[in-house]
């Protein structure tokens, strides 16, 4: 019997291929294999071949391809031998391959569009670009080189250039889910939220399970404060993608939002083992150290976010406000400003109109603002905290006796989800502007096209910081207030308000502390609003507790039972509960210990917040038995906590701000400790203001003295738990209408002065 001739059972290249595209890999690799026995040069069998391979095994598929190019020299085989490559770690070979695809058919599309994925993985973002618009302009239909273009605007930087293209890729491609995905991104990026949501939805229509889609529709979901169905979307995608690390991130969040610190701990430590260098879940690390009170390690996880993205602007601006928790330092806090600025805002340094041109930072535009000194201004406001926030507490006060037939007022709210505190300060407005879906860019050009005159920075560093849009100077004067006394570190700002006692004149070099003029309110640097009515003061703890014992004991004809001397309390956030402030309160415990038992409360998370910092407090000498703790309260429930409490420890080097306010108000009376830092003399301005200046204390003696004695003497302690409130509602403090005048006339010179130097100039 004769053989039978292997041509004859080999079947066709074109079944071989109409497998491949069924997905039947198995029957196409068969397919082939038979060609390539039948016939050993065929080149086509064997780069088909080498194609199934490519998942599996680079180095076979590599082998097969090269084989088929011996034979016959074409750009698609080389384009398929790029593919065998590793894209990380040998990126040049793949590069060189397909520069040769190219050699051979300069219009390759695919070529082209896989030679600019990989400059994008190199880094080469400019050469990327411009590969992929070579590829549109020879193939305008071709939606993944839209999404691959759209995909590295958006992650160099350039949102706005970034949606045209995606938007161009789900109109040639509507099933393409990862082009929605990525549409939607770059609408959050512009702050669109709305829109980047609708668009999420949609891409769950077509792939209800895309880790992706379900990790950045979590990730929207917890900034709308759809805190539930954020963690659902984000379980899902762990489910189907376990080793997701941006999925664990964005839990993280909202585990945090959740106050569940040790859960959130978890998520970020979890990223963190998938990627060591993602940037973002290190800060945030750092974010849950500092709520519970370990400030050096968050400073130490900022520092890893930066290692890992030294362009990581969040990060950066967490340790810059960080470190005035951790020194009072303020030649050090300064300088960490200024590596900020130089870091991230040079490139708008004499840009006060717009973003980079093609040879760099635009120059400075004329600003169309009339110097004249004595005209109506108009000021604005920039804040992401025109909600129930602390920072409502004192601008309630100032919103509401403004000076309005000499000052205009403009709110620039960034608040994402706005509430009925944003509705009563915008009532004090004559413009209110929700701008929370504007990016930097768009809003300096609204700020512009305002004419506002003076722009108040009220974040500074805190957590929604707008840095880069003050950065752009859209109005001729920017200063920064009430976030918390420091510096910004920004050439962009040329002021920085304060009072007489955050900067007395007479220390030396206190100027140097700050990068921009520190110019003084008459009297203080707050003016408050309690903002809890029915909230009353009680009668002094310690002082009911002994009477209620010797009622008890007379009523049983016993010995009165001992009762606590006092009980102290600090409800201030963890993050400043330093060191030095427990070294601080360990004299004033170890004082106390021979007196009878006190007590202290503080405010933390529950969980290893309050482990970790009951270890610390005995390392310190004070026995975690007499500490208990509260947690994070709404306002009028936290008020009521310093019911229970007779005398307040404040916190060192980072005094307590509204939190010393909240405790004057309720009655209790803050010692406070000045440092160096403006920062560490908030204390000393809220008892000078109150004219209480017998309780503070220059050194850690005298105020351990200070408190000692005050815990020592009840009726001392009762008289002024009596007097407080009265006295706060009779200072500058609680007087809104001479804080307005203030202000106003620390407006108006700032703009005499600019006038002066635009008309010098």
């Amino acid at each position: 019997m004769n053989p039978v001739d292997p041509a004859l059972t080999a079947g066709t290249f074109a079944d071989a291929v109409a497998a491949w595209r069924a997905g039947a890999h198995d029957d196409a690799r068969a397919r082939c294999a038979r060609l390539i026995a039948a016939n050993a040069h065929d080149a086509d069998a064997l780069h088909l071949a080498g194609i199934l391979d490519t998942p599996r095994d680079r180095l076979a598929a590599r082998a097969l391809i090269e084989r088929a190019l011996a034979v016959r020299a074409d750009a698609n085989f080389l384009v398929s031998l790029a593919l065998t490559y590793d894209a990380s770690t040998q990126a040049s070979a793949a590069i060189a391959t397909l520069e040769r695809a190219l050699a051979l058919q300069p219009d390759s599309v695919i070529a082209l569009n896989n030679l600019a994925n990989l400059h994008a993985r190199q880094g080469d973002t400019a050469r990327a670009l411009a590969l992929f618009e070579r590829v549109l302009a020879l193939a305008p239909d071709y939606a993944a080189a839209y999404y691959n273009y759209g995909s590295l605007l958006l992650t160099s930087g350039a949102p706005e250039r970034a949606e045209a293209p995606l938007r161009r890729a789900v109109a040639l491609d509507a099933g393409y889910v990862n082009a929605w995905n990525n549409l939607a991104n770059a609408l959050i990026a512009l702050n669109r939220t709305g829109e980047a949501r609708a668009l999420l939805e949609h891409a769950r229509t077509l792939a209800p399970d895309a880790p992706d889609v379900l990790t950045n529709l979590g990730c929207l979901l917890r900034a709308i404060g759809r805190h539930d169905e954020a963690r659902d979307a984000l379980s899902r995608a762990l489910v189907r993608q376990p080793g997701n690390a941006a999925a664990w991130n964005n839990l993280g969040n909202v585990n945090v939002d959740l106050a569940r610190p040790d859960d959130a701990l978890v998520c970020f430590r979890r990223a963190i083992e998938i990627d060591a260098q993602f940037a973002n879940a290190h800060s945030n690390l750092g974010n849950v150290f500092k709520n519970m009170g370990r400030i050096e390690d968050a400073i130490a996880a900022y520092r890893r976010a930066l290692a890992c993205d030294p362009g990581n602007l969040g990060a950066h601006s967490n340790l810059v406000y960080a470190c005035t928790f951790a020194s009072d330092d303020g030649h050090a806090i300064r300088a960490e400003t200024e590596r900020f600025a130089a870091a991230h805002e040079a490139a708008w340094l004499g840009a006060p109109s717009g973003p980079l041109g093609p040879s760099g930072p635009r120059a400075p535009a004329a600003y169309a603002n009339t110097p004249e000194p004595a005209r109506r201004l108009r000021i604005g406001y920039v804040s992401p905290d025109f909600r129930n926030h602390c920072q409502a507490l004192f601008m309630q006060p100032l919103l509401a006796h403004h000076d309005h037939a000499t000052f205009e007022i403009v709110g620039y709210s960034l608040v994402a989800q706005p509430d009925d505190t944003t509705a009563r300060l915008a009532a004090h407005a004559d413009h209110w502007r929700d701008v929370s879906q504007l990016d930097d860019e768009r809003l300096a050009q609204q700020i512009r096209a305002d004419g506002i005159d003076i722009l108040v920075d009220l974040t500074m560093h805190m957590d929604g910081a707008r840095r880069l849009l003050f950065a752009r100077r859209p109005a001729p004067v920017q200063v920064a207030w009430l976030a918390y006394p420091g510096t910004t570190g920004s050439p962009a700002l040329g002021w920085r308000l304060s009072d007489p006692w955050l900067d007395p004149r007479d220390v030396p070099d206190i100027e140097a502390h700050y990068t921009e003029r520190t110019l003084r309110l008459p009297d203080t640097f707050w003016c408050y609003d309690a903002q809890a009515p029915g909230v009353e003061v009680n009668a002094l703890p310690a002082q009911a507790a002994i009477e209620s014992a010797i009622q008890a004991a007379i009523e049983s004809a016993t010995h009165a039972a001992s009762a606590p001397l006092v009980t102290l309390g600090c409800l201030n956030n963890p993050c400043k509960l330093t060191d030095a402030t427990f070294a601080l309160w360990s004299a004033v415990f170890a004082a106390l210990r021979d007196a009878g038992q006190a007590r202290l409360v503080l405010m933390a998370p529950p969980g290893s917040a309050r482990e970790r910092l009951g270890t610390r407090l005995a390392a310190h000498g004070i026995d975690p038995a007499q500490v208990s703790y509260v947690g994070f309260q709404a306002r009028n429930d936290y008020l009521r906590t310093w019911s229970q409490i007779d005398l307040a420890l404040d916190t060192f080097p980072y005094n307590g701000h509204t939190t010393s306010l909240d405790a004057f108000w309720m009655g209790v009376p803050v010692p406070t400790r000045v440092g160096r830092s403006a920062a560490s003399r908030a204390g000393l301005s809220l008892l000078a203001n109150l004219g209480l200046p017998e309780l503070v204390a220059h050194s850690d003696a005298e105020y351990v003295d200070i408190v000692v004695s005050l815990a020592r003497d009840l009726p001392r302690l009762a008289a002024l738990r009596a007097g407080l409130r009265a006295r706060m509602e009779a200072s500058p403090l609680m007087d809104g209408a001479r804080f307005a005048r203030g202000m106003e006339a620390a407006i108006r010179e700032m703009w005499r002065d600019w006038c002066g130097r635009a008309a010098a100039a």
